[in-house]
């Protein structure tokens, strides 16, 4: 007779959605991932109720939770978000065993088409920083996205004493954990010390470099390392940033960092030291942001005109 599969119970059934402290792991250790997942499990936390139990919790519920938080944003995002919450989902009932709801099969991953046209021209991209209407904050966030070619997370993870004024960089974790130097150039050089003034004159010297518009409320107040001490005003999120960058450009942030690899590749400047500069170890991944831009291609177009008569 066959021995019974073994069958490992499931404890736990008392542990509240707040309790289930996934994000003091080694997975998310990298800061930039610890804030990505902090925001999306917080939200989906304080959404179904933070004191309730895990066991009571519906699959259907976490589906009906990301729904309304992100059911109407762009697949990227929603993809993002409900990552999140499955790793720490699986967490629970892998690593910890559990009483715990699963993602519902109707919250599939949804798909991501690949835009040609995510370059957007080197013409467009100064007109649009140097328009009045444009804050300072998010002015001066942009031309750092794009002189960085960085992630919009790493450069919103830095902090004001991270900064090597003199030699315009800064130093960021990268994907895999490792830390690397950014550099930025003389546009985002002339803004930040309008950024760091502070309304008495003086200068800020440490604290999250990019701030929220307010303080935080008691109930959703961040780690201390998130709060500029200057100010009391809060790290600025990702997700507040992608809103105001679609509402004054009709963009996506990461489209920053595409638009300058491609810049750099109509450049003529060497893969290897475009990928110096993005941080991709892959030359196939890094040929991704590399292709020419329309501008390039409208202009090569003019090789094919028929020659002009000269008398």
């Amino acid at each position: 007779m066959n021995a019974s599969p073994k069958i490992t119970a499931l404890r736990g059934g008392g542990v509240s959605l707040a309790a289930a402290a996934f994000l003091a792991t080694p997975r998310t250790a990298n800061p930039n991932t610890h804030r990505a997942y902090a925001s999306a499990i917080d939200r989906v936390t304080t959404l179904l109720g933070r004191d309730r139990p895990l066991a009571e919790v519906a699959d259907a519920e976490i589906g009906a939770a990301l729904a309304e938080l992100w059911g109407s944003s762009a697949p990227a995002t929603w993809n993002r978000n409900r990552a999140a919450i499955t790793s720490w989902l699986t967490w629970c009932q892998i690593k910890k065993h559990w009483a715990t709801p699963s993602m519902p099969a109707d919250a599939e991953r949804r798909k991501e088409t690949a835009d040609e046209t995510r370059a957007v021209a080197k013409t467009t991209i100064h007109r649009l920083l140097s328009r009045r209407d444009i804050p300072l904050r998010e002015k001066t966030l942009w031309r750092m996205l794009y002189e960085t070619a960085a992630r919009a997370a790493e450069i919103l993870a830095l902090n004001v004493e991270d900064l090597d004024l003199e030699h315009r960089r800064a130093p960021v974790r990268s994907k895999g954990g490792a830390t690397k130097w950014v550099y930025r150039d003389s546009g985002t050089a002339h803004l930040l010390p309008c950024l760091l003034r502070l309304p008495d004159g003086s200068t800020r010297t440490h604290g999250p470099l990019f701030l929220s518009e307010r303080r935080p409320v008691p109930a959703r107040r961040p780690a201390a390392g998130d709060i500029c001490p200057h100010t009391g005003r809060a790290r600025l999120g990702y997700d507040r940033a992608r809103v105001l960058f679609d509402k004054y450009a009709g963009l996506d942030l990461h489209q920053l960092r595409h638009s300058a690899a491609t810049h750099l590749g109509e450049a003529e400047i060497p893969l290897q030291l475009i990928m110096g500069k993005t941080r991709h170890k892959n030359p196939r991944t890094a040929m991704r942001y590399v292709k020419p831009g329309a501008e390039a291609i409208a202009k090569i177009t003019e090789v094919l005109a028929p020659r002009r008569r000269t008398h």
